[in-house]
């Protein structure tokens, strides 16, 4: 368990090439679509990322953000809709529903309609995969335990019916693809792209080829790690923003004064702008940092610099991120929701490697910046049209669920919407 901030900096950047796994187990003969950029190891990984990096550049989301705002826009009718029902919405089921509308657009080129949908099956299948359960959370505790019981027991990731709905799905996607010769410039088209160099290519060397289902597993990785992060984050935003009611004045205080000088538009250069709501983020992911602890194993024997500890090749590693972002040696009051801890004078007083809500070093989330501008937008969308606050159903504080080891607010996380004149 490493908790010295140089020696993390060490284990995820300046030592990377000795630490390049995450040393997390799945059976891929059980679990197919667990074969993805997550779990692969080197060289494998360090392939597959390549080709599928150039997907997330700054003109690439560029070009996603109509997508975006095409979800956000059916968002904000689907508020509407609910707040006439009944005034007490819980947040995580309709922002999971726009960000798997928002990643089936931007990334497959599918039109999910999950929003106004109630029977869809990618956000039902999807929802599951996130559902905690007793199964999930024995894999779990195995993992952090004893792995080797996974080899024995032959666990599931996740359900047979899910896997088979998204093996399936993707599958016709790509071949809909190559049958109609569509080029979107999007995830697909690099996923595509990746099969052409990496399965089909004959010249490869058979050590180095991957399977038609890797290309299938990096599909789904995509998709379920960004309807789940980005929804999950933005609803705990919404709350501690109906908590702390100044903040969120001055969150709209700011949008407001942008769109006074952009004509009134939201498109992405004004979301670049608005930095306070990226203090509001930032302070957002301290607090509930979508994976609690980072994993890493040694791939060769290393000598810590300056000391006598020597980690051995194989020896696995935990970082433990939650455990950082409310260490009181990096951050006063950690309970307290404070955006001002992230202006550029107070974050330069704080060692690097105490800050993790993406991991860090090569191995950083790949859609890091997607899901930012995706929170960006709904947030702003939701601020502009409505006042958030607390309901008789709100949990303050909020507990979380003892079947996984993410955080996932217990009881949902439930607020009311008041609409701006």
């Amino acid at each position: 368990m490493i908790r010295d901030p140089e020696i993390i900096n060490d284990v995820l950047i300046k030592e990377f090439a000795s630490f390049p796994d995450r040393g997390i187990y799945s059976d891929f003969s059980v679990n197919p679509l667990s074969n993805n950029l997550f779990f692969m190891e080197n060289p494998q990984w360090k392939t597959i990322r390549s080709k599928l990096s150039p997907a997330f550049t700054s003109g690439k989301l560029k070009n996603m953000y109509n997508q975006m705002k095409e979800c956000g826009d059916i968002l904000m009718k689907n508020i509407d809709i609910l707040r006439e029902k009944n005034n007490e919405i819980e947040v995580r089921d309709i922002l999971g529903k726009y960000a798997t509308d928002v990643i089936g657009a931007c990334a497959f080129g599918l039109k999910l309609n999950s929003i106004n949908d109630d029977q869809s099956k990618f956000r039902k299948y999807g929802k599951s995969i996130f559902t905690p359960s007793i199964r999930a959370l024995f894999r779990e505790l195995c993992l952090m335990i004893n792995p080797s019981l996974l080899r024995v027991i032959r666990v599931k990731d996740f359900s047979t019916e899910a896997t088979e709905f998204f093996h399936r799905v993707f599958k016709e996607t790509i071949a809909y693809r190559l049958e109609n010769k569509i080029v979107r410039n999007d995830y697909v088209d690099y996923l595509l792209q990746a099969r052409k160099d990496l399965v089909l290519n004959p010249n490869l060397p058979k050590h180095e080829k991957f399977t038609e289902t890797q290309i299938v597993a990096n599909a789904f990785v995509m998709f379920v790690a960004g309807f789940e992060t980005v929804s999950t984050t933005v609803s705990f935003c919404l709350y501690e923003l109906a908590l702390n009611k100044s903040i969120q004045d001055k969150v709209r205080e700011e949008i407001q004064l942008k769109l006074s000088q952009n004509d009134g538009q939201i498109d992405n250069a004004l979301l670049m702008d608005l930095n306070y709501l990226d203090m509001v983020i930032a302070e957002t992911l301290r607090k509930y940092p979508p994976l609690v602890a980072l994993f890493r194993k040694a791939s060769k024997t290393y000598q810590v610099l300056n000391d006598s500890l020597e980690i051995e090749k194989g020896q696995k590693i935990i970082i433990l991120v939650y455990a950082l972002h409310y260490d009181k040696q990096y951050y006063t009051d950690p309970e307290k929701f404070i955006p001002e801890r992230f202006l550029p004078e107070e974050k330069a007083k704080r060692p690097s490697g105490i800050y993790l809500p993406f991991g860090d070093g090569p191995r950083i989330c790949i859609g890091k910046r997607f899901a930012r501008i995706e929170m960006k937008l709904a947030i702003v969308e939701m601020l502009i049209k409505f006042e958030v606050f607390p309901c008789a159903k709100t949990e303050i504080p909020l507990r979380y669920s003892n079947k996984v080891l993410t955080l996932m607010p217990k009881h949902g996380i439930w607020l009311t919407f008041k609409k701006i004149n």
